[in-house]
């Protein structure tokens, strides 16, 4: 591990774009978990392979296992065939592995000791979209900082309070490469190239990708308002933020206007325009956002979700979980029970939706 940082290191000192004859392509492994996220997956090994059609050398292989032993079969339900078993990663550089939904009841024993058997051999260990729960379940996440898909940010963030948990599209800390889903595996891929060969391969590998713009690692992945909406979007977006990391002890609103340096009113006025409802609206909503997150994608207690989203009685919560889903928590959470992770939302009724690392702030 501690080779392939200076080596990545080095080069992305240099501005290297182009690879030494006879230096060892970097072998990186994919896990591929049942349901997993194709668009992904394929974001991050066509990144790979295309550095490699570009540079007309081998700077990367890869090898692609599945913990299932009927193969990997991703969410759209197409099945990819490995051919390799957990052997294959034995002398990989990085691994990663690759979730999607139902990545909860997907992860086991089993997938974690071999992710423990990959960290141990010195392997920097990565996540594609929410991948990171099986690093985390597994322990390999404990006191690093990740990123994961933003509908599983919430839950996981309570399961596991000793990782620290982002909203941003990757994260690179220490020998721990995580993204979330869509299209970050590509941008998280495209800046590990940029550490190891340079600045001119990525904007080749953009260019034939048509990306026009490589996402930074602190990129939220989710924008909590239209972008370009006019005067007092700088404010609407702090507002915003500030409640979102506000959610078990909601702030009094003057108090949110009096920190972004607003008055009350045109706080007011600035969500009326933008969202056509008044701030307790939206912070009322945003909470019971995260209350649902909660109730679906972890097994917390109807009542500690209540309490971790800032309601002070259940029957509070209730009425004003019912009024936005039309049904009650308790139905939220038997109706997750009787349905596979990640295949009921669609059902549902939802509010509106030191060296490597710092090369990649760059």
């Amino acid at each position: 591990m501690q080779r392939i940082s200076q080596d990545m290191n080095s080069a992305a000192a240099s501005g290297a774009n182009e690879s030494p004859a006879d230096e060892k392509p970097l072998h990186v492994g994919f896990v591929l978990m049942p349901d997993y996220s194709m668009i992904a997956f394929a974001n991050a090994v066509e990144t790979l392979r295309m550095a490699n059609y570009i540079s007309r050398s081998t700077l990367y292989r890869w090898s692609v296992i599945s913990t299932a032993e009927a193969g990997a079969v991703a969410s759209n339900g197409l099945c990819m065939a490995s051919g390799s078993g957990a052997e294959a990663l034995a002398g990989c550089d990085m691994v990663f592995v690759c979730g999607g939904i139902n990545i909860r009841a997907n992860t086991d024993d089993r997938v974690r000791q071999l992710l423990r058997q990959c960290a141990a051999t010195g392997a920097a260990m990565g996540s594609l979209c929410t991948g990171s729960f099986a690093l985390a379940s597994a322990g390999l996440l404990d006191g690093y900082k990740c990123a994961i898909h933003w509908e599983n940010l919430a839950a996981i963030s309570e399961e596991f309070p000793q990782v620290q948990f982002s909203n941003e599209v990757f994260v690179l800390d220490r020998g721990r490469y995580t993204c979330s889903g869509g299209t970050a595996p590509l941008h998280l891929m495209l800046h590990l190239v940029k550490a190891r060969h340079g600045a001119k391969l990525v904007m080749d590998i953009s260019e034939q990708f048509i990306v026009e713009r490589l996402r930074a690692s602190n990129d939220r992945q989710r924008i909590p308002q239209p972008e370009c909406i006019g005067p007092g979007y700088q404010h609407l977006t702090e507002a915003a933020e500030i409640m979102a990391a506000n959610i078990e002890e909601p702030l009094p609103l003057a108090e949110l206007a009096s920190v972004i340096h607003v008055s009350l009113r045109q706080l007011e006025r600035l969500f009326h325009r933008y969202f056509s409802m008044n701030p307790a609206q939206y912070y009322m909503n945003l909470r019971l956002r995260r209350a649902q997150e909660l109730l679906t994608h972890s097994s917390m207690p109807v009542m500690q979700v209540t309490v971790a989203c800032g309601f002070q009685s259940a029957s509070h919560f209730c009425k004003a979980y019912r009024s936005l889903f039309g049904h009650s928590p308790s139905e939220e959470r038997r109706h997750q029970a009787a349905v596979p992770e990640g295949r009921s939302s669609g059902t549902r009724r939802r509010a509106t939706a030191r060296s490597f690392e710092a090369s990649a702030h760059a």
